[in-house]
């Protein structure tokens, strides 16, 4: 195994050319705090990059309501998605389900339901009866249906969050904090992008009972995807709002507000915040080479790194071609390398600031070289 020294790695360097005038540097533009909003804890967020633009005690952990139904969802998605569940299954009602209290779609035992009305009728009109009944047919009953929550939380990296239930009624410890509902969000907009387009119905009907969606900005603002509301007495009243304007996504979620109107205003408020101050671009396409490093032990002895995936970066707007990238490697690389195994970080700062550390990957499979390959690849360095 041969170590790889610093100076190998790649040092800062521009990601754009600033250009140059005779005259004095136009200013840059100037990029205003949060609005102040009626939210006890808030988060404004970038799926696309990942990045926070905005946030207030995001890392708390507080009652997150019925914004625990987003993880009813991801399950039951992500079921369909493996093929345990159909569109069209129809599901029992158990007794339980029925009597789940809080909102309601109009379960009723013997009354047919399929997966697609109860889940329209989870995410648009909140009804608990829908989030006990998907959880029983997913996992057989709600207990086990808590643990898949908490296993998938902690595979998220939701490390602020423990799940009770399966509808958010409250409890001294099912706490959920206002970062990993974005977390879950942005895996959600990630993974199932088919499915999107139910949490921003206006309306669901079943059982000869028409429900408008709770969510107040899915009728005032064209550009509201979703995502849920949620509300209790403790929780105060909470909102996880997603939209997308000229291609861009962004999601917002206020937890803890005085009013339904309150936490609309302050969704709004924030999302309307990050698209006037803030740009997001694609720094790096995937699989371009982002550096490279000779290794005489490997075969090929040129070993290419770079993202898997399109990096794409969040920065304030008018401050794109200041922004600084480098590249940290690490000192070790074993081999064989594998294609997308995992090498070091690629950083990325503006204004001194890291805005958003990438893991880099190499982008070819590498061997470790035999004895006559490792002399040639000498020789070929010599020269």
């Amino acid at each position: 195994m041969q170590l790889l020294s610093l100076s190998r790695v790649i040092g800062a360097f521009f990601l754009g050319v600033l250009l140059e005038t005779s005259a004095a540097a136009v200013p840059l533009p100037v990029i205003p705090d949060a609005p102040d909003v009626d939210a006890r804890n808030y988060v404004l967020v970038d799926p696309a990059s990942g990045q926070v633009l905005a946030a207030r005690e995001a890392e708390q952990k507080v009652p997150p309501a019925s914004l625990t139904k987003l993880m009813t969802a991801y399950l039951t998605l992500q079921a369909l998605q493996q093929g345990r569940l159909k569109l069209d299954q129809v599901v029992p009602v158990s007794v339980a389900a029925w009597k789940a209290g809080g909102s309601t779609m109009f379960l009723q035992p013997g009354l047919p339901a399929t997966v697609e009305q109860m889940i329209q009728g989870m995410v648009v009109v909140s009804g608990n009866d829908a989030a006990v009944a998907l959880a029983e047919a997913i996992a057989g009953n709600t207990d086990s249906f808590v643990q898949m929550m908490n296993m998938t939380a902690a595979q998220l990296g939701m490390t602020h969050s423990h799940f009770d239930n399966v509808d958010g009624l409250p409890t001294p410890t099912h706490r959920v904090s206002a970062r990993d509902i974005a977390i879950l969000t942005e895996d959600i907009i990630r993974q199932f992008p088919q499915y999107l387009h139910y949490f921003g119905e206006k309306s669901f009907t079943y059982n000869k009972v028409t429900q408008a969606n709770w969510n107040p900005l899915v009728f005032s603002d064209a550009t509201v995807t979703g995502m849920k509301t949620g509300h209790t007495e403790e929780a105060g009243y909470c909102l996880d709002a997603t939209a997308t304007r000229n291609g861009r996504h962004l999601l917002a979620v206020v937890l803890g507000s005085a009013s339904r109107t309150g936490s609309a205003k302050a969704a709004e408020a924030l999302l309307n915040y990050g698209y006037s101050f803030f740009e997001t671009r694609r720094a790096y396409s995937a699989g371009q080479v982002i550096s490279t490093v000779r290794n005489n032990q490997a075969s090929p002895a040129t070993i290419t790194i770079g993202s898997l995936g399109d990096v794409w970066v969040t920065v304030p707007r008018g401050r794109y071609a200041q922004l600084k990238s480098s590249v940290s490697l690490f000192q070790q690389m074993p081999l064989p390398l594998k294609r997308g195994q995992h090498v070091g970080s690629l950083i990325l700062s503006a204004d001194g600031k890291e805005v958003a550390r990438v893991p880099l990957v190499s982008l070819q499979a590498v061997e470790k070289a035999g004895w006559f390959g490792h002399m040639w690849n000498i020789i070929r360095a010599m020269f």
